[in-house]
């Protein structure tokens, strides 16, 4: 198996080492992340179902793409690589804003993640790949929010507190 690194963070978002990712999910340690949210021009968002065998929320609903950048890739390039590889297409984004947060998983893992959110725009076909993605759908961010208060528990923790937190950010014309 390859070993995947993160890179670890101060709140600041400054550089303090890397870790093998596992690790450092199992330490419950800050790390940069991001979270990809793309729309269309029916300003739909474009989620996705995660697959079954991701080592954490699998079969959750959650943003379009999320990842983390390896030692020495900017977000900007590790985000343009993860949607290409998760869900088969590349658009422009733009970076929007950050925060943090940490919650307690399945399996003894704990995300406490640096999270930077980028917004993109994309008209055209999705390829998932089904190593991460097992279902996928546009859907309104009114709609969205409602089904996140009927039903919690089908999304990731992440998602769940950009739509309740940041949804005022995502109302932005997108690029």
């Amino acid at each position: 198996m390859i070993e995947t690194k993160v890179i670890l963070v101060d709140e600041s978002d400054s550089e303090i080492g890397t870790m093998e990712k596992l690790e450092a999910h199992q330490k419950g340690l800050l790390h940069r992340a991001f979270s990809i949210l793309v729309f269309n021009s029916k300003h739909e968002l474009l989620i996705h179902k995660r697959a079954d065998g991701k080592y954490h929320s699998s079969n959750l609903w959650t943003n379009t793409c999320c990842s983390h950048p390896a030692p020495g890739e900017t977000i900007e390039a590790a985000a343009h690589r993860r949607l290409r590889e998760e869900m088969g297409f590349d658009c422009p984004m733009d970076s929007q804003f950050h925060f943090i947060y940490r919650t307690e998983l399945e399996n003894n893992l704990i995300e406490y993640e640096l999270d930077h959110v980028l917004l993109g725009f994309y008209e055209g076909d999705v390829f998932p790949n089904p190593e991460e993605v097992s279902d996928f759908r546009w859907v309104a961010l009114e709609q969205l929010q409602q089904e996140m208060q009927a039903d919690p528990a089908k999304f990731t923790f992440w998602f769940k507190l950009i739509v309740e937190n940041h949804i005022e950010k995502l109302r932005l014309p997108v690029l």
